[in-house]
């Protein structure tokens, strides 16, 4: 069992602001046409040209979350469920 999800999953819920953005920034990226791109590319961008403060953790978002965010847009965004190219996880098997 992966204990990696639920932690995310109270990590998302202190931290709303960061799914916000996620789909802010994956959103401008659509808007210029492009059918495929990268989820840590959305992510570094939140990490390294944003001031967001996050809790729960000593990183600001920590590398073990970022694919929860592509799999969480992707689900409320069916229209856009293959912008992002995800692998299969442990606990999808």
């Amino acid at each position: 069992m992966n204990d990696i999800k639920p932690k995310w999953w109270a990590w998302h819920n202190e931290n709303p602001e960061v799914y916000e953005l996620f789909k802010k920034f994956t959103m401008q990226v659509i808007a210029t046409g492009r059918k495929k791109y990268s989820h840590w590319a959305i992510m570094n961008q939140i990490r390294w040209h944003t001031e967001i403060q996050t809790s729960g953790s000593k990183f600001k978002i920590s590398n073990n979350y970022i694919a929860y965010y592509a799999r969480l847009f992707a689900h409320d965004h069916p229209q856009y469920k293959s912008f992002f190219t995800l692998k299969q996880m442990k606990e999808d098997k």
